[in-house]
């Protein structure tokens, strides 16, 4: 599978270096991810400033994923060692007192004293972040968009007279290795829409949808079937998207660029309904074959620098 993302110079390596330069003042993290994508929406380099800080995976925008996978998600996530976790909605009223409640429980501090707690809010562009933060301070703090990467800089919110909040730039990583989370980043809105082929994100949908949730594809564009044991039935099935929708140009041929971009919108506007699109076993098989991709690349650049040596020591006996 070939991975439809094709990546961006941004500013990765300055955030890093802010979060970095701030990090000996934290004392807990929270890790905001999109719950419906909790394995892809976690960005891989951010672990190595855990360290040994407790961590809450704040599980965002759950009232748009599958509920009962966002349980197993939290259930995969809490048996990792002083790993909270917590599923909220960035509009709710009462997150702000459930993650306080939750900091306390990870990172008790006494009553008389006078220290506050320092927390490191992280997340990949376009999560929720910004939105959840205005949210916890009750004010307007952050700048919110449906563009990825508005927050440029760290900045401190002091949230109440015990916990001081720094949040920081969302950073995308240079590779993602596994082509499955490009595009599930890529379905959710999590990559700018330029970064990638509309149909090629949208018959990945469908195929995944064909597998884990096909009533929802029959209720939404009214079908009475869905395409199966056919050659193509993820293409099929985007253009009986298109024609119920009225995608056609000239011939009677569906524009798959108008079909794609209308199941993509409603995907991320939950008109299908709740959909997490990975679970922890599918993550651990994409994990073994990112692994197997990885070594073969690694014995393949060992096999090529072993030809470049032997040409070097052929090319000085023949001097």
């Amino acid at each position: 599978m070939q991975n439809p993302i094709q990546w961006y110079p941004g500013h990765m390596h300055k955030a890093q270096k802010e979060v970095r330069e701030q990090l000996p003042e934290i004392d807990l993290i929270i890790e905001v991810l999109d719950a419906r994508i909790p394995y892809s929406s976690q960005n891989p380099m951010l672990a190595q400033f855990y360290g040994d800080r407790p961590v809450i995976k704040l599980f965002n925008k759950s009232d748009l994923a599958d509920p009962a996978l966002t349980r197993l998600w939290q259930t995969h996530y809490q048996s990792q060692t002083s790993v909270g976790t917590l599923s909220v909605n960035s509009r709710d009223t009462h997150v702000r007192a459930r993650l306080l409640e939750q900091i306390e429980a990870l990172l008790p501090l006494p009553e008389d004293t006078v220290r506050k707690r320092r927390l490191l809010i992280l997340g990949i562009p376009n999560v929720g972040k910004s939105t959840l933060i205005n949210t916890l301070s009750e004010r307007k703090i952050a700048k919110t968009g449906n563009e990825p990467a508005v927050t440029k800089l760290i900045q401190r919110i002091k949230l109440d007279e015990r916990n001081t909040l720094f949040d920081s730039p969302g950073m995308l990583w240079p590779n993602i290795e596994n082509a499955h989370s490009g595009y599930r980043l890529a379905i959710t809105g999590g990559i700018k829409e330029t970064a990638f082929e509309l149909p090629d994100i949208a018959t990945y949908a469908c195929e995944y949808l064909l597998e884990h949730y096909p009533e929802r594809l029959k209720d939404r564009f009214h079908l009475s079937t869905l395409p199966q044991n056919t050659p193509y039935p993820d293409l099929e099935m985007l253009e009986l998207i298109g024609r119920q929708r009225g995608c056609l140009v000239s011939g009677g041929q569906v524009d798959l660029d108008k079909a794609s971009r209308i199941l993509i919108s409603e995907l991320r506007e939950g008109v299908l309904g709740p959909i997490t699109w990975e679970t922890p076993q599918m993550m651990g098989k994409e994990l073994l074959e990112v692994e197997r991709v990885r070594e073969e690349k690694a014995e393949k650049k060992a096999a090529r620098q072993a030809a470049r040596e032997a040409r070097k020591r052929q090319t000085k006996r023949n001097r």
